[in-house]
């Protein structure tokens, strides 16, 4: 007797939502959103067209969550590192900073194509903007807490205007260099060009004595 056909598993709700989003990001690693089609969506999760819309509305919102993944994944990774910035500012400072690095670098495509979206889309505007203020008011509160222990050097600069600047010089530096934009400075260095220039912008100096 003829023995029956085993049937292929059945993708759950969430398998299928995951699908979609690995999908999205490993296709923007090979050309832009605006090349991508969501049969190209639907079918890379094995599901169909009607189905998609089930779980998405547009690409730009299969974008907005692969974002939203992305800077929940930094924020985690910032809140559970040690906070030792009176101890050891210059590996503390390198720390923070490297978790961005690895993690754009991780997901380089979907931080690419979320710049490039943010111009034209208020909802990857608006998350983009509210990461920024999280990660900026972070750094004010290091550099306000470092100035008031003496560490950090007496600059004129009000610590949040500095928190900015550095932060929005990450974002610039990072994007060029994952997009192979020219000039952008070799990612290899990045980590070490970054965190040196905010050492020097928070101490005065590329040391940081603990103060006397």
């Amino acid at each position: 007797m003829a023995t029956r056909g085993r049937r292929s598993p059945r993708l759950s709700g969430d398998e299928r939502q995951e699908a979609i989003l690995a999908t999205a990001e490993r296709l923007l690693a090979e050309r832009n959103l605006d090349e991508i089609s969501i049969e190209d969506l639907a079918l890379g999760a094995g599901i169909s067209r009607p189905s998609f819309y089930f779980y998405y509305t547009s690409k730009d919102e299969v974008l907005l969550a692969l974002l939203d993944r992305v800077i929940s994944e930094v924020q985690a990774q910032v809140a559970a590192l040690p906070r030792t910035f009176d101890r050891e500012p210059r590996a503390a400072w390198r720390r923070s900073i490297g978790v961005f690095v690895d993690v754009f670098a991780a997901h380089r495509a979907v931080s690419a194509a979320a710049i490039g979206a943010r111009l034209r889309n208020p909802e990857v505007h608006a998350l983009w903007s509210t990461a920024m203020q999280t990660w900026v008011g972070y750094a004010t509160d290091v550099i306000v807490a470092e100035r008031a222990r003496g560490a950090a050097s007496g600059s004129s600069t009000d610590a949040r205007d500095l928190a900015i600047a550095l932060n929005l010089m990450n974002e610039r530096v990072l994007s060029a260099a994952f997009s192979g934009e020219s000039p952008a400075i070799e990612q290899t260095r990045v980590l070490d060009v970054l965190s040196g220039i905010w050492i020097r912008s928070i101490y005065g100096s590329d040391t940081t004595p603990h103060p006397a």
